[in-house]
């Protein structure tokens, strides 16, 4: 398989996207929140995020998976950053892994951490805008369900405005999308005014 100037071999390739798929099935919401004594999927939404995390132990600890979830993403996608149609398969693979993990039933998370940290790693000046946005959102709102389902078209637009060629801004698109669909409950809950914030509380 050829990429720009760099030939990767196929099998290579494989591991590199199967190692991506399990660096993403970490469940790193859940190992925190079980090193407190927090069994997270029966807590609150029962999702294995950092959202939920923060609900349960509070902002140090929803702040810590956001940042480990983050780098499930962005480590295997900048460690094949040489070959950009294999760092975005990686990047995605991580994406569905924490999505989709195989290790527990395809039950896991949103999958806007782990794709942030993907876009860090391919469009890094993208997601300082994207993250600043994020930041504001949360701070106004307090729902970070709120923050994440807008940082997703901040992402998309930064793409299109950096030039980026087309392959690459529809594999962001599709990426964008799978992690939109994951929120529809919380679109659900926003519409019916009973998604809560950050700190639990309904409004």
């Amino acid at each position: 398989m050829r990429a720009g100037s760099i030939d990767v071999d196929v099998f290579v390739a494989v591991v590199a996207v199967v190692v991506a798929y399990f660096c993403g099935t970490i469940p790193t919401a859940i190992v925190v929140a079980r090193s407190k004594g927090i069994d997270i999927t029966t807590f609150g939404s029962g999702n294995p995020g950092a959202s939920n995390v923060g609900r349960a132990l509070g902002k140090k600890y929803f702040v810590l998976v956001m940042a480990v979830d983050a780098a499930k993403g962005a480590v295997p996608a900048a460690v094949m950053l040489g070959n950009r149609p294999l760092a975005y398969a990686c990047g995605a693979a991580a994406i569905v892994g924490h999505i989709f993990p195989v290790t527990r039933g395809l039950r896991g998370g949103k999958g806007i951490a782990t794709g942030g940290g993907v876009v860090l790693a391919v469009q890094p000046l993208v997601m300082l805008v994207a993250f600043a946005s994020w930041m504001l959102i949360m701070a106004a709102t307090k729902k970070a369900s709120v923050a994440s389902i807008v940082a997703v078209p901040v992402v998309v637009a930064g793409f299109i405005v950096s030039g980026t060629p087309g392959w690459e801004l529809w594999s962001i698109i599709g990426l964008g999308i799978l992690v939109e669909i994951r929120h529809l409950s919380n679109i659900k809950r926003l519409l019916q005014r009973s998604e809560p914030t950050i700190s639990g509380k309904n409004t």
